[in-house]
């Protein structure tokens, strides 16, 4: 009852005001000074054994004290938020003021005023201002959590990983309805003991003994700094467990800023790929952006707003955001001016396949760099009906993007491209593989630009992606639809696509194709499965139907056609494509003439002619 009542207070009646805080602080003050007689004199004697000027040399400490504090602003401070800084700030005040009542009180020859009383009054004030901030604070802190309805929810949790990250977990989720049951830690020196009054159970393979879990709701893992090996580890240990798994932000995502400790998240696909971070050559990407203006077509997609994100980390002189969603361009802008508000955006909406807009673009905004990420990229959508729309879009939309940045004389050019570009079975792949042979082309003709184009698979989370498919049908219960039992994909992830796009622009000289390194294929259904464990789930509860493959979808990608070959880079996870062959001389006619002939809107037309120009292309 009297912790509600003072909850209420609390509520009402918080000190907002400079000069409620000084009249607060002189009565503490007061309060401070009739202790330090009771401590140095005892019961019987503090009341009445003192002079009869104390009044006046009491009235005379509480000026000083309240000139010292207001001169060094600490009646501005909210008690609710008092921190260290605010208890240090109290610490000088209790000694500038100490020191000077001692001095006047000696210098009038007060001798009556016990000298302890002098020297210890600073030690009691300061004593009890600060406890009555840290009380304001924890009764505010209460009050917030009851306004908040931070009731326990019934979630027993047992966090994985005993470590400064569990620590700080630990506070956060507590005030959240969480209740931590036990940490498990493969640390033998950890096992056995108690962390903030939780004890580490033992090693994480006691998530192989389900007696120990019967309690437990859900499963944390609080492993930021861990290897991949070891979260991949950790997370074939959890999911095989059926219950819930989330986990705390990774290393990365604190980093930059993108989450805190204490917030926990769902299992992402990238969690489970167990892939080691991409380690750029920071120096050659800075060197490469550093003071330049850089370009993004697409700059509202998966690829081009991250790609935006790695690019303002090093600091260019601004970013011009070319976009024809009028939405996306707006979340993107917003992002970015939240994350960087110092860097100079540029906000254009546009079409890549408006020839004008995109010269306007660079003659007024003079880009040193473009990445071209404007694309359409869905295999199904782009397949029959808006097939000529994706030659439009992706290829003529490279071409015209490619002679504007060569007519500005723009120091580099970078395609964004894709591994369905190789051995094209389907109209996007054969697109951006057209896209490609623009880029051989404009190499050619304007060497005063670098043209580049960085190729890559799937990327996990983009915008139409496969992953947020399956994420939403686990939500809804349901089935989890799956095109074929043995169909493989390489994945990576966006920023570390997005780095390696960076990284292989640094590299690049003109014609080249870079490749990166996706690691190992992955079978579509085995992720399916992964995420439905990790949900809590089994495959009894979310089934997974296969559907068929989609018209031009293949069972496995390709990062390289046949006949090329690759060469190694500086950097690991890049390899350079020498791609074979020139183009006809009369390809660029022919492909201009397919973009114009609205008669090609036909999907079989459409697939014929695109055949001629992309001969690799085998259409199913």
């Amino acid at each position: 009852m009297i912790w509600t009542f003072l909850n209420r207070l609390v509520d009402q009646r918080r000190a907002r005001h400079p000069a409620r805080v000084l009249l607060a602080d002189a009565a503490l003050i007061v309060l401070a000074w009739h202790t330090t007689y009771l401590f140095r004199m005892g019961m019987e004697r503090w009341l009445y054994e003192r002079p009869a000027y104390d009044w006046a040399v009491l009235a005379g400490v509480v000026v000083i004290y309240s000139v010292v504090s207001w001169a060094l602003d600490v009646p501005r401070a909210t008690w609710r938020y008092t921190s260290f800084p605010d208890i240090t700030r109290l610490g000088w005040v209790c000694l500038g003021a100490g020191l000077a009542s001692a001095v006047i009180v000696l210098m009038a020859h007060l001798v009556e005023v016990p000298r302890a009383v002098l020297a210890l009054h600073p030690v009691f004030t300061l004593v009890v201002l600060s406890l009555a901030r840290m009380t304001v604070r924890m009764l505010t802190e209460s009050s917030r959590a009851r306004r908040a309805g931070r009731q326990p929810t019934g979630q027993r949790a047992l966090v994985l990983g005993a470590g400064a990250a569990a620590k700080l977990l630990i506070a956060g989720i507590q005030h959240r309805g969480w209740e931590v049951v036990g940490l498990l830690d493969d640390d033998e020196r950890k096992q056995g003991a108690s962390m903030v009054g939780i004890k580490v159970w033992g090693g994480l393979d006691l998530l192989q003994d389900a007696s120990r879990l019967d309690e437990v709701t859900h499963l944390i893992l609080a492993m930021p700094s861990a290897t991949p090996v070891q979260r991949k580890r950790a997370l074939a240990l959890a999911s095989a467990t059926g219950l819930p798994v989330v986990t705390v932000p990774t290393s990365d995502e604190l980093r930059d800023g993108r989450s805190r400790i204490d917030r926990v998240r769902d299992i992402e696909p990238e969690d489970v790929l167990g892939r080691d971070s991409v380690k750029l050559d920071e120096s050659a990407v800075s060197q490469l952006i550093s003071g330049q203006t850089v370009m993004v077509t697409g700059a509202g997609g998966s690829i081009g707003s991250e790609l935006c994100r790695q690019i303002a980390r090093f600091g260019p002189s601004r970013i011009v955001l070319f976009e024809l969603s009028e939405f996306a361009l707006y979340q993107v802008e917003q992002d970015l001016s939240e994350r960087f508000p110092h860097l100079p955006l540029v906000r254009l909406v546009g079409d890549v396949k408006d020839l004008a807009a995109l010269r306007r673009a660079m003659q007024v905004h003079q880009p040193d760099l473009v990445f071209h990420a404007a694309a359409y990229k869905h295999v199904p959508l782009m397949e029959d009906d808006n097939a000529w729309i994706a030659l439009r879009n992706n290829t003529l939309g490279t071409y015209l993007t490619a002679q504007a940045a060569a007519e500005q004389g723009v120091k580099r050019f970078v395609l964004i491209s894709t591994d369905k570009a190789v051995n094209p079975t389907n109209v996007m792949g054969a697109t951006k593989r057209a896209a490609e042979m623009v880029v051989s082309h404009w190499a050619a003709q304007s060497p005063g630009t670098r043209f580049m184009a960085v190729r890559f698979g799937n990327v996990l989370g983009s915008s139409g992606s496969v992953i947020p498919k399956f994420k939403e049908q686990i939500a809804k219960g349901g089935p989890v639809t799956v095109t074929h039992p043995e169909i493989t994909r390489y994945f990576m992830t966006i920023p570390e696509a997005a780095q390696l796009v960076l990284q292989a622009a640094a590299l690049a000289e003109t014609g080249q194709v870079f490749v990166m390194d996706m690691g190992e294929s992955i079978k579509i259904a085995d992720l399916a499965r992964e995420l439905i464990r990790l949900s809590g789930h089994t495959e009894a509860d979310i089934p997974i139907v296969f559907s068929g493959l989609r018209p031009g979808e293949k069972l496995f990608e390709e990062l390289l056609a046949d006949d090329d070959t690759t060469l190694p880079t500086p950097h690991p996870r890049l390899r350079l494509a020498q791609l074979r062959g020139e183009l006809p001389t009369d390809w660029i006619e022919r492909l201009m003439a397919l973009t114009v002939d609205e008669t090609a809107s036909t999907p079989a037309v459409l697939r014929a002619r695109l055949h001629e120009l992309v001969p690799e292309y085998a259409p199913r």
